[in-house]
């Protein structure tokens, strides 16, 4: 049984990271919610603990997020950390009850995550040059679309884990848990192409060799904060009129298996989705798809004119 005079959240955290194997972020998310939540008790009320939290506090706190606009899916993030978090005092015996059992999370809009057409993902790969620099932006951005990674699987990519000579990439994704994911010639060409330019960066700065595939300008280890500054580069070159993250990238590579007709069990698999609920947000469908299903399957359409 936990101590109950000692840091629970700081106890819990370390269960996160040691017990459940959780990623970096996940243990960073739980820390920042947690700590906002404090925050906002101790000017509600002063001298409060974790062990005497009142249904009201959470419910209030609910009311405070929601004046202060914050977005629902960010309130129903919190609300979460809260819930998982008094779940471990109540499975450690700590309490009795929790404060957040009976809470309920805030309906969320169900929006269809953003994606790229295929001419504007063919453009975006166009745009890097031939510095070294250049071709490392080629690397990233093919092997985005090419495996659908997350970023921080791009930039905790090792050179051992890459081989294009079968075109394959081993990731690591959350809870370390790995999975291997196939390449195509374009993404094998360019990561082979930035591999010399890779080590004319690492010996202008005298970098000691750290392994990982993708290096900053001075040669060290590229951070994920680098790789959205690369990509907001590249889409204000491109003049595109929407908002693309390297997760957009994912989404694209998700959308585009499924419209040329890959089964979500195999979209979930190279994704590294646990459940296939999960894969089943990319399941809409694009109205050009659309109309080329209807085409091609309706029967009052077989062997008639085209339809302009």
């Amino acid at each position: 049984m936990l101590d109950t005079g000692t840091d629970l959240v700081g106890r819990y955290l370390n269960h996160l990271q040691v017990e459940k194997d959780s990623s970096p972020m996940t243990v960073i998310n739980y820390r920042r919610d947690l700590a906002g939540f404090s925050l906002f008790m101790n000017r509600r009320r002063p001298g409060w603990s974790w062990l005497d939290l009142k249904y009201l506090d959470v419910r209030a706190y609910l009311a405070w997020a929601n004046e202060e606009h914050y977005a629902p899916r960010t309130i129903a993030r919190h609300l979460t950390s809260l819930r998982c978090f008094y779940r471990y005092l109540l499975r450690e015996g700590v309490l009795k009850e929790s404060p957040v059992q009976k809470m309920k999370s805030p309906k969320l809009p169900k929006t269809l995550p953003g994606f790229l057409d295929e001419f504007e993902i063919d453009e975006l790969l166009k745009l890097p040059d031939a510095s070294p620099l250049g071709l490392r932006d080629q690397a990233i951005l093919e092997l985005l679309y090419a495996s659908g990674c997350r970023v921080a699987e791009l930039v905790g990519l090792t050179l051992q884990r890459v081989d294009t000579a079968n075109q394959l990439v081993l990731l690591l994704g959350k809870g370390n848990k790995e999975r291997v994911v196939p390449l195509g010639r374009p993404c094998c060409a360019a990561i082979e192409n930035y591999l010399p330019a890779r080590k004319e960066i690492m010996a202008r700065f005298q970098t000691a060799e750290h392994g990982y595939l993708f290096v900053n300008k001075a040669g060290g280890h590229l951070s994920d904060r680098s790789v959205r500054r690369i990509l907001d580069k590249y889409i204000t070159a491109l003049a595109l009129h929407k908002k693309v993250s390297p997760h957009t990238i994912r989404h694209t590579f998700a959308t585009h298996l499924l419209a040329h007709g890959a089964d979500l069990r195999s979209v979930q698999e190279l994704l590294g989705h646990v459940n296939l609920s999960t894969t089943q947000i990319y399941t809409h469908i694009t109205p050009q798809r659309l109309t080329e299903v209807y085409r091609e399957n309706h029967p009052r359409n077989q062997g008639g004119e085209e339809e302009p």
